[in-house]
């Protein structure tokens, strides 16, 4: 038994040659690249303020921000790639689900894309968690994840909930 929390014990890591760790910085790099040209490739000039083609595509109707979301999937198949602790991919699915979700409204959702940067945050969680110095998911990361469903089984049932209650005032009109 060792004194090391349950949360931080992981596989070993595999011991990697040099050219099996510059594969792996080759597709952590394309991660980074990605996310920049999303997020963060254009800086308005005089300010401090960047934005990508997320924001980009996201000023055409409906099917913008679903392109930019398709494009930001690639992170998540570069971090499955990577072994990337599950639970942190479903982080990085929640970063890009909210970033879709709220995308979605006319306007509103294009400047939420430019503050949340979905995918800058999901290379670099990524990054932290390829890294020689990683010590698998946090328990943050599990708090995250279970506040997540938690709040996905909310408003689930409140959803049904308020269904339920329209049939009801239908039924009784």
């Amino acid at each position: 038994m060792t004194d090391e929390p349950e949360y931080s014990r992981h596989r070993p890591e595999p011991i990697l040659d040099d050219e099996q760790e510059r594969q792996r910085e080759a597709l952590r790099a394309s991660a980074d690249s990605i996310a920049r040209l999303l997020d963060s490739v254009v800086q308005i000039p005089g300010t401090s303020i960047r934005f990508g083609l997320d924001a980009l595509l996201g000023l055409i109707p409906g099917l913008g921000d679903w392109i930019a979301n398709l494009i930001g999937t690639t992170i998540l198949f570069l971090a499955v790639k990577l072994e990337v602790p599950k639970i942190v991919i479903v982080r990085m699915a929640f970063n890009l689900g909210v970033n879709t979700l709220i995308g979605t409204i006319p306007g509103i959702g294009d400047v939420f894309s430019i503050w949340f940067r979905s995918n800058l945050k999901n290379a670099k969680l990524l990054r932290r968690y390829t890294s020689k110095q990683t010590t698998g998911a946090t328990p943050g990361d599990w708090l995250f994840v279970i506040g997540l469903l938690a709040g996905t089984f909310g408003i689930a049932i409140g959803t049904f909930a308020l269904i339920l209650w329209g049939f009801k005032t239908l039924w009784n009109l």
